[in-house]
C-alpha cells in the first residue's frame, strides 16, 4: 500500500478557463495541466493525434547522408547487413529496416548477437558475417553510438557503416574505455573519432552516417524515438526520397512493428512516440501479419481492442524471452515470415522460451530475496551470487527496486567476473552515481534509471560502499518512501461516462504519459470479494451515487480497510462494455481507511 498520496492542484481560475476555452471538463483540464499541457493548441494537438503530424525524417541529424548511401546501394545493387539487438526494440527495428531495403530492391542480411556469446553492441563478429557475406555496407539499428573501434575495423575492411540508434552518445570530456557490459540497458562508451557539427560536445564513430536525435543541439518530436521508432524514420526517409513517379507515402505497414519496439523499449509515449503507438496497435489488432496473429493466439489473446499494457505482459515478454535465454536470430524471421505455418512454429518455440525464463527469473528472485533478509536495511540494495542467469538480472533488479522503494543493483557471478544490472527510483540518478564509482568497475553503461556494469568480484564490497556512501549524500528518508501521485479529487457526481471517454482520448497509456488517477474520500464499500485468489471486486458509494470498482491483485487490501465505515480511494474510471452493454466501472489503484 502506498505511504504517501498526494494531489495535484492548480489555480482554480485558470483551470475554468482551459476547460471552456478548450471545451473539456474542469477534471480533463486538470489531468491536462499536470502533464504539462497547458494551452488550448497544445491540448487539441494531444487529444486529436494524427499520422500525418509525423515529424519530417530528415530534420533527424545524419538522415540525408543515410539515405543518400543507401540509396547508392540500391543502384550498385550492393549486399547490405543490418546489425540489430536481441531485445524487442532492436528485433523489431531490424525487421523494419529489412522490409524497407526490401522495398528498395536491396538484398539485405541481418545479424542479431547472442547475448551469451557475443554481449550487446556492435562487434567485430558482425564484421566479420558481413565480410563472409560480402556486404559493402553494415546498418545498426538500435546499438552503435558508440562503436568507435568496430567502425575503425569496418573502415580498414572496406565495409562503409551507417549508424541508427537513439541512445546517449558519449561526451567529449568523458574518459576513454569503458564500454557498456549491461545486455539488457545497451550502453556503450568507449573511443575517440569525432564526427559532425557536434564535434565538440560528443565523440561519435567514424561512419558514413550517423543518425540519432540525441546528437543534435537542440529537442526535437524525435529525440525520444526507441531504435524502432528511429528504423522507422530512415523507412519514412527512404520512401520520401524514392526515385519513382508515384506520389511519396508513408511506409504504414511497419507501424505495427515500430509500436511494438516503443512499448517494449519505455521511451515515453508522447509526441512521435504516442503518434506511432496509436497507429500501430489499429495495426495489431486487425492487421495480418502472420508472425503477430501466432503471437497472440499462444499468448491467450483473443480481444481487438489490445492495448499497450496488455502487450507488455504478453507478446513482448516472449519476444523478449529469445534474446534473454536463448538466440533471438529466429525472431527476426517470425515477424518476417508470410507463412502461417512456419508462424506457428516459431511462436510456440517463443512460448515455451517465454515459460523457462519466468522460470529463471522466479528462482533467482526468491533467492535475492533471501539475500535481502539476511542484510541491513540501506538506502540501496547490492546483492550478488553465483549462478543467476545473465538474462534475468535486469528483470530481477526492477522487481526489487519497485517492491523496497530503492536503487537495486543485482550482479551475476562467474569465473571471478561480477556483471550486473540496475535499476532505480525516479530521485535517484543511476548513471551519474555508478560514473562516480568508475575506479571499482571493468565496463559500464546505463542512463538515469537504469544501468549495466561489470566488476572484479574482489571489488564488489568496495562498490558497494562507495554507491552506499552516494546514496546516502543524496537520498533523503522521504525519497524512500513509495508516494502515489493523484492528479485531481473528484466527487461521484463528477463522474460519467462523458469523463471515461475523455480519458480515453489520452491513449495510449504507458511510460510517460499514465492512466490519470482520480481520487475520492469517504466512500462506503459495498459486497466487497476476493476473485481468483487476487483481485477485489466491490460497489463503491458516495452518497446517492454507486460505482462497480475492481482492484487487480489488490485483495490483500480487503483486510486493511475491514472494520472501517468510510474508505479514500484512488482509481481511473472505464467503460466496460459487454454483449452491447455499457457500463461504468472503477479500475482502483489504491485504498486506505478515510483520514
Amino acid at each position: 500500500m502506498h505511504r504517501h498520496w498526494f494531489v495535484n492542484r492548480t489555480n482554480p481560475e485558470y483551470i475554468r478557463y482551459l476547460s471552456k476555452t478548450a471545451a473539456i471538463s474542469p477534471v480533463m483540464a486538470q489531468i491536462l495541466v499536470n502533464r504539462g499541457i497547458k494551452t488550448p493548441e497544445a491540448i487539441n494537438s494531444c487529444l486529436n493525434p494524427h499520422i500525418s503530424q509525423l515529424s519530417d525524417p530528415f530534420g533527424i541529424d545524419g538522415m540525408q547522408s543515410a539515405v543518400e548511401r543507401i540509396q547508392e546501394a540500391s543502384r550498385k545493387r550492393e549486399k547490405v547487413l543490418v546489425h540489430g539487438d536481441y531485445d524487442v526494440d532492436g528485433i523489431t527495428a531490424t525487421a523494419i529496416l529489412l522490409m524497407a531495403l526490401k522495398m528498395l530492391g536491396i538484398e539485405g542480411l541481418y545479424f542479431i548477437p547472442n547475448r551469451m556469446e557475443h554481449g550487446y553492441g556492435f562487434t567485430p563478429a558482425s564484421v566479420k558475417k558481413a565480410k563472409e557475406a560480402g556486404a559493402a555496407l553494415i546498418i545498426t539499428v538500435d546499438c552503435g553510438i558508440t562503436a568507435f573501434d568496430t567502425c575503425a575495423l569496418c573502415k580498414k575492411e572496406g565495409i562503409d557503416v551507417i549508424i541508427t540508434d537513439h541512445h546517449e552518445p558519449e561526451t567529449a570530456y568523458d574518459s576513454p574505455g569503458l564500454i557498456n557490459a549491461d545486455i539488457n540497458n545497451k550502453e556503450e562508451t568507449s573511443g575517440n573519432i569525432p564526427q559532425s557539427s557536434t564535434f565538440h560536445k560528443y565523440r561519435l564513430p567514424d561512419a558514413v552516417a550517423v543518425v540519432n536525435p540525441k546528437i543534435s543541439e537542440s529537442r526535437s518530436a524525435a529525440t525520444e524515438l526507441s531504435g524502432a521508432g528511429i528504423a522507422f524514420k530512415v523507412s519514412q526517409a527512404l520512401a520520401l526520397y524514392a526515385d519513382t513517379h508515384e506520389p511519396p507515402s508513408l511506409p504504414v505497414d511497419l507501424l505495427d512493428l515500430a509500436a511494438l519496439g516503443t512499448m517494449a523499449d519505455v521511451v515515453p509515449l508522447t509526441d512521435e512516440n504516442r503518434i506511432i503507438v496509436k497507429e500501430g496497435l489499429k495495426m495489431i489488432n486487425n492487421g495480418t501479419r502472420p508472425g503477430l496473429q501466432a503471437l497472440k493466439r499462444v499468448s491467450g489473446i483473443e480481444a481487438k481492442g489490445m492495448k499497450p499494457g496488455l502487450l507488455l505482459f504478453t507478446v513482448i515478454p516472449r519476444i523478449n524471452a529469445a534474446g534473454r535465454i536463448s538466440d533471438a536470430g529466429d525472431v527476426v524471421r517470425l515477424l518476417l515470415t508470410e507463412s502461417g505455418d512456419e508462424a506457428e512454429e516459431l511462436a510456440l518455440w517463443l512460448d515455451k522460451l517465454n515459460s523457462e525464463r519466468q522460470r529463471c527469473e522466479e528462482e533467482a528472485y526468491q533467492q535475492a530475496l533471501a539475500l535481502l533478509d539476511r542484510q541491513e536495511a540501506g538506502p540501496v540494495i547490492v546483492l550478488s551470487s553465483e549462478g543467476w542467469h545473465k538474462g534475468v538480472i535486469g528483470i530481477v533488479a526492477s522487481r526489487i527496486a519497485e517492491a523496497y522503494n530503492r536503487p537495486a543493483f543485482i550482479f551475476s557471478i562467474e569465473e571471478g567476473i561480477a556483471r550486473g544490472s540496475a535499476r532505480s527510483i525516479p530521485a535517484f540518478d543511476l548513471f551519474a552515481a555508478v560514473t562516480e564509482c568508475r575506479e571499482f568497475l571493468m565496463r559500464f553503461g546505463g542512463h538515469r534509471q537504469a544501468a549495466g556494469l561489470e566488476l572484479e568480484v574482489g571489488q564488489i564490497n568496495s562498490f558497494k560502499e562507495a554507491i552506499k556512501r552516494i546514496a546516502d549524500e543524496r537520498l533523503s528518508e522521504n525519497d524512500l518512501i513509495s508516494s502515489l501521485q493523484i492528479d485531481v479529487n473528484v466527487d461521484f457526481a463528477d463522474i460519467g461516462f462523458e469523463l471515461a471517454e475523455e480519458i480515453g482520448r489520452l491513449e495510449p497509456f504507458g511510460f510517460g504519459n499514465p492512466e490519470p488517477l482520480l481520487g475520492s474520500k469517504g466512500l462506503q464499500v459495498l459486497y466487497p470479494r476476493v476473485l481468483k485468489d487476487r483481485h477485489l471486486k466491490m460497489k463503491l458509494r458516495q452518497k446517492s451515487l454507486s460505482f462497480d470498482a475492481i482492484g487487480f491483485d489488490m485483495a490483500a487490501t480487503l483486510d486493511k480497510i475491514e472494520g472501517s465505515p468510510t474508505v479514500d480511494a484512488v482509481f481511473t474510471p472505464t467503460v466496460n462494455e459487454w454483449e452491447g452493454n455499457r457500463s461504468l466501472q472503477l479500475n482502483l489503484k489504491a485504498m486506505r481507511p478515510s483520514r
